[in-house]
Parts: structure tokens; sequence; C-alpha cells
């Protein structure tokens, strides 16, 4: 095995190239994984575009945390895992052909899933945040961006017992969602409009629980104007490139919840990651139709692109590795 490696580095902002690097070595306690591929995460886009917070050039194969692979080697002390395996893991560094992971901080992917690409932290998340915002079976349930945590939350949603009524500003992904279970689907193109649309389908009380899985202002705005008093407000969005308003005075005056459904716990991260393994081994969801584009090591950059302007029929861009 070569003592070098390639990995993508972002080495400004809106430029990537792929170069020649010392490849990892597992100390006690880690395995080496040999890369599959690894999923490009929406959270990840103001690193690409620049901002005056981040210095460059990132760290080879940063900010890769969607990764999977087959164990290549293992560290000393290292036990449940052997070379071969294949796993889903946490880290930052998995835009590269080897990465270096914690063995308490990956999980297996069994052998039923062989041949399936699978990004467990995107999924992982995907259930922890249906998982915190208690959905009860009866409940109506409005989804504010239909991507790829979206679908896989109407799919758990749905299955629950609840009523999902998913809003996108693009038609394909309100298509995927119906086909995930959404029973309405409402464009997102006109603040009072939708208002009105969901008001006709939820009524004038309101909705149980609005998930605003976006990133963006609007949305949250209108997440504000949806809950029913005494609801609940999701935000499974990333909002990472700046500040938000909100309306405490009519988020008050409902006297809702909110709940911020990201995970900072790996411990939980993990066990979101193996409940995402068992339902996409239940087919709880139809994860290999989630995952739309694919794009080699040294189209990193173009992954970017099309996650930035998101071309009809993009869902969730993967990487795909080669030894």
């Amino acid at each position: 095995m070569s003592e070098m490696m390639q990995a993508a580095v972002i080495t400004g902002p809106g430029v990537a190239a792929v170069q020649l690097v010392p490849r990892p070595e597992p100390g006690a306690g880690e395995v080496l994984v040999a890369m599959e591929g690894c999923g490009v995460c929406a959270s990840n886009l103001p690193l690409w575009q620049g901002r005056t917070w981040f210095d460059y050039p990132a760290l080879p194969g940063a900010p890769g945390h969607e990764g999977w692979g087959r164990v290549q080697a293992l560290g000393a002390g290292v036990q449940g895992v052997r070379v071969g395996d294949r796993v889903t893991f946490l880290s930052y560094n998995a835009y590269a052909q080897y990465d270096r992971v914690q063995a308490d901080a990956l999980v297996k992917i069994p052998a039923s899933l062989d041949g399936q690409p699978f990004p467990g932290e995107p999924v992982g998340c995907a259930m922890n945040v249906f998982r915190r915002s208690a959905i009860e079976p009866g409940q109506t349930v409005v989804l504010i961006g239909a991507g790829f945590l979206g679908a896989i939350f109407t799919a758990l949603a749905t299955a629950r017992g609840a009523r999902v009524i998913a809003i996108s500003r693009r038609g394909f992904a309100l298509e995927l969602a119906r086909r995930c279970g959404a029973e309405e689907t409402v464009i997102l193109d006109d603040h009072q409009r939708v208002m009105e649309r969901v008001r006709q389908l939820a009524g004038e009380r309101g909705c149980d629980r609005v998930v605003e899985a976006t990133g963006h202002q609007w949305p949250l705005d209108l997440a504000g104007e949806l809950v029913r008093e005494g609801g609940k407000i999701v935000i499974a969005g990333y909002h990472q490139d700046g500040l938000r308003q909100v309306n405490v005075q009519l988020w008050n005056w409902k006297g809702i919840d909110v709940i911020n459904a990201h995970e900072r716990d790996p411990r939980v991260y993990l066990e979101g990651m193996r409940a995402g393994i068992a339902a996409v081994e239940s087919k709880m969801f139809p994860l290999k139709e989630l995952i739309t584009h694919s794009f080699s090591l040294e189209e990193l950059g173009r992954a970017y692109q099309a996650l930035e302007g998101r071309p009809d029929g993009f869902l969730k861009a993967m990487i795909r590795i080669e030894q």
C-alpha cells in the first residue's frame, strides 16, 4: 500500500484541486478506511463559497463528513471491527482515498446493503430530526424544504401515521415527496399564497408540527405563521451563513416549542446512523433514489456547483472515490 494518497483540497473560495498527500496511519483506537464515497452536504457551502471566518487552503479531504468505505487497517487496541468490514462513520476529511477514523465513531454496514452507497451521517441526521420532532399519529405536519433530509422525514412521518404537507420551490422535489408519502404538496413561490393554501388544507388552527429544512430566512418566517398555538417548530435546515431574525412576538403569543434538531453528541449521531441502517434495510425510504448525482474526486467543484444551482432532478450528490 502506497504511503501517499489522493485527496481533494479546497484551496480558496470556489476552487478545489486533487493533491497527492501522505496517507494517514491509524493510531491506538483508530482504523484506516479505504474510501468508497462521500456525500456532499449543503452545510459546507459557506466554506466552498468563502466567508471571512474561513482559512484556506482547507485540510486535505475536508470538509467531507458523509463518508463510507472498507476498513483497511487497525490501530492498536481496536476491537469489534475487522479489516474488510464495510463501515460508515463520523469524520471530517473523507474527500480522500483514505480516512483515519476513531474506532468508536463508526458503524458497520450489513452485507444486505453491499454495493449501495451509504452516507451514514446525513441519514443519521434525518433519523434524529424525526426523533426530536416527536411526531404522533393523526398530526398534520408541514415540511418546508423537500430535499434529501425532507424526503426521509416524509417517509418516516407518514409511516408513523401523520399527514404530511410538503412545501418546496422545486417540482421534482415535490413529486418525490409524494412518492415518499406526502398527502399534499405546495409550491414555495409566494408567502401569502402558501399560507392560504396550507390553511385550506390544515384549517385555520394551523399545523401541529412545522419542519423548516431549507436553512433560509423566508421559510423560517413562514414556519412561524403556519404552526398552531402550542405546536412545535423544528429547525432542521442549516443556518450557517449568518444571523437570522424571528418574530418572537408571534412565537411567544402562540406559545410554541422551538426545537433545534441538530445533534452534536457523537453517541446520539451513531444511534441515528444505526437506526438509519435498519430503516433502509426495511425499505422505509428509497435511499438509492435519493442520491441523484455522482462525481469523481476531481469533480468536487462541479458537485458544489450542482448543490448551489440545484438543477432539475438534483437532490443529493456523492463523490465516488477510486482506489
